[in-house]
């Protein structure tokens, strides 16, 4: 499927900050999120801010090479409980604004060299998920656009057949068997065909492809449930969440691909 408009990624990466800097509002920053296991709130907040500030880094200088993540600055939480808000949407529209100036030129990303659009797609992502890992921590049900899940999920898929550190035989590769399939449906309405992929193993690669067809596994639900469930932010038996076939492979699966 195609991503979604780069605007339409800007738009998230500034909701979802936007709702996170609310939760962080008179919060126990000391409080464990239990989607991020060894994590606190702060630890949480501060990694967002920190990824925002790192990209728009990479994206404003044009790097060519990675930036060390701990580099980057202004990238700690302030101390001071009223600037925690103003911190998380001033990295927000730092990375909005330095990826609307870079466009299409060259930068690193994790896949080498591409348009530094890439990391308006990915920061969208990073935030949505990680301000589900917020609502989740303080007893809210979080929601997401299927069309962004969709997009989310096919991103996530993508990662992993790319020569993720998740490959190998140790890996996913040990997890699917030669000609194994995981299908993942998406259940809503609008998504025009694009809400289903299958996943495979074709000898040392992991491939995916859009469409659908039987699997040794299906995962099926709305895409945000879905999507929450690949990067195992709720389990795979949500009520919302089909489970057909063997089980014990998603669970593998799952147990292989920390997010």
């Amino acid at each position: 499927m195609p991503p979604i408009s780069v605007e339409r990624c800007y738009a998230e990466i500034e909701a979802s900050t936007a709702t996170l800097a609310g939760l962080m509002d008179g919060a126990d920053l000391t409080r464990p999120v239990p989607t991020c296991p060894d994590w606190t709130l702060r630890q949480m907040a501060t990694h967002v801010g920190r990824a925002h500030r790192w990209a728009a880094e990479i994206t404003a200088t044009r790097s060519a090479e990675m930036i060390p993540f701990r580099q980057v600055p202004d990238g700690r939480i302030p101390d001071d409980p009223a600037q925690h808000a103003p911190w998380l949407r001033a990295g927000a529209a730092r990375l909005v604004a330095a990826v609307r100036e870079a466009d299409g030129d060259l930068v690193w990303t994790f896949g080498g060299l591409r348009p530094a659009t890439f990391w308006a797609r990915r920061m969208a992502h990073e935030t949505a998920v990680h301000r589900a890992d917020a609502e989740l921590a303080a007893g809210r049900e979080p929601a997401l656009a299927a069309d962004l899940a969709a997009d989310g999920i096919d991103e996530w898929l993508g990662f992993l057949s790319a020569g993720s550190p998740f490959g190998g035989e140790d890996g996913l590769l040990g997890v699917l068997p030669e000609g194994g399939v995981l299908h993942v449906h998406a259940t809503d309405e609008g998504l025009d065909g694009a809400g289903e992929w299958l996943v495979r193993r074709a000898g040392s690669e992991i491939v995916v492809e859009h469409g659908h067809g039987r699997g040794d596994v299906a995962v099926r639900g709305p895409a945000a449930r879905l999507l929450f469930v690949l990067v195992r932010r709720v389990p795979p038996d949500d009520p919302q969440v089909q489970v057909l076939g063997d089980a014990g492979l998603l669970s593998r699966w799952l147990d292989s691909t920390p997010f």
